[in-house]
């Protein structure tokens, strides 16, 4: 089997291998485990990065440490069958590349990974760069720039998914097909670029799901990534395991 016979396996985080948005849940640590008002009006649609940014310094104002932070990211819990999915996944690391695209942010997501024993399986994490500030504080910055209209102005994960396969094209690396497990808005972004020997594993009811099947009933075959809706991560696991016994 060589390197290049891999598929690229592609994963979002919040409510995606979480089964819980990973920014509602560190509010737990805030004193009386709430946002004042005054900060959540502060939130503007999509400008959640700035906005989280603002969290993030009110904790360091109210003394919240950063082992306080982790530790909350560390409990996340995972979506249905995800354990039995990276079980999968590490039996079969040699038939996978796998990447986590998340608007979330770096810090969060590898204390989660790592927390739970999984962040190895992952060839790269790319989401929103932390860093502690001078005084402690945990920040937050937005992951680059770009110009499409769908996606937050912090973010597009089609513009990540397209120079993250140039890259590796240009590395020599080339996929067998690509496979996408997400459920926001923004995962169906990637997805419409995707071909017919491509997956996409949308959360079922979820936006991506909702946003592919609108797709779909507008025009049929504009869509042209195979679906395949889960509830259960066992589902992917069992689909991932058919392509591998066919290729």
């Amino acid at each position: 089997m060589t390197s290049r016979s891999k598929y690229l396996l592609v994963f979002d985080f919040d409510e995606t291998i979480v089964n819980e948005n990973s920014d509602d849940s560190v509010v737990q640590v805030a004193p009386e485990e709430e946002l004042p008002d005054w900060l959540r009006e502060t939130f503007q649609e999509g400008f959640y990065n700035q906005y989280m940014q603002r969290v993030f310094k009110y904790f360091g104002d109210k003394g919240v440490k950063i082992a306080d932070i982790k530790a909350v990211y560390e409990k996340i819990p995972l979506s249905p069958g995800m354990p039995t999915l990276f079980r999968f996944l590490i039996k079969n690391q040699d038939r996978f590349e796998i990447v986590l695209i998340s608007d979330a942010n770096v810090f969060g997501i590898e204390s989660n990974l790592k927390g739970y024993g999984y962040h190895s399986l992952f060839r790269r994490v790319i989401s929103n760069p932390t860093a502690l500030d001078k005084n402690g504080y945990l920040t937050i910055g937005p992951y680059h720039t770009h110009n499409c209209p769908q996606c937050p102005a912090n973010m597009c994960k089609r513009k990540i998914v397209t120079e993250y396969l140039a890259e590796r094209a240009q590395e020599g690396v080339r996929f067998e097909g690509l496979l996408y497990v997400g459920d926001g808005a923004n995962d169906f972004c990637p997805s419409v670029i995707f071909t017919s020997t491509d997956v996409t594993f949308p959360r079922k009811s979820y936006p991506m799901h909702k946003l592919i099947r609108k797709m779909e009933e507008k025009q049929k075959g504009t869509f042209k990534a195979k679906v395949v809706p889960w509830e259960s991560a066992d589902v992917i696991a069992q689909y991932l395991q058919a392509l591998l016994n066919k290729s």
